[in-house]
């Protein structure tokens, strides 16, 4: 129970940490002109994101994690924040474009194109399987990935317009990514 405490607070703080981060950096990239697309999907994902955390601490709070898929989820955790830390102050939760500012291809970003998404993926799904909640990986990995297909396509989007009216574009998100 102890460690079940322990690991989902964890994630608790890491994301609340992370929402203000994401805050402070939208706030930045204002004021160099970025803009929000694609506004109307991030109250989804702010749901989906927070009902998969709440149903794990419904669930699991008593449970003894599994050691080794606690372990997967939290060998990812570097990972995700070399994402964050290669978008430095770009990164954000939200999808922001920045009119010709040159897309970041370091980092992760050189071997995927939205890296975040293929972490989260694996959290989504590792973090509920580590407490034998088969049903809740597979119901918030389902969600997820038609969130995913929905988000993509505005960054893509965002890219391709972006890209039409200026050299080069940042479509920024930081949950994706």
């Amino acid at each position: 129970m102890r460690d079940a405490i322990l690991l989902l607070g964890f994630v608790t703080l890491q994301r609340l940490f992370e929402l203000l981060l994401s805050r402070r950096n939208e706030a930045r990239l204002k004021l160099r002109g970025a803009v929000e697309v694609g506004a109307n999907h991030y109250p989804v994902m702010v749901l989906l994101h927070a009902a998969w955390l709440g149903v794990l601490w419904l669930l699991a709070w008593n449970l003894e994690p599994n050691v080794l898929l606690a372990a997967a989820f939290l060998a990812l955790q570097p990972l995700r924040y070399w994402v964050i830390a290669t978008l430095g102050d770009r990164w954000t939760t939200r999808v922001f474009v920045i009119p010709g500012a040159s897309i970041i291809r370091t980092g992760p970003y050189r071997f995927f194109s939205h890296p975040n998404y293929l972490i989260v993926v694996f959290e989504i799904a590792l973090l509920p399987l580590a407490f034998g909640l088969i049903w809740v990986a597979v119901l918030f990995s389902v969600l997820n990935a038609a969130l995913l297909a929905w988000r993509i396509r505005i960054e893509q989007r965002a890219l391709h317009d972006a890209a039409a009216t200026a050299p080069a574009a940042l479509a920024n998100t930081g949950q994706g990514g």
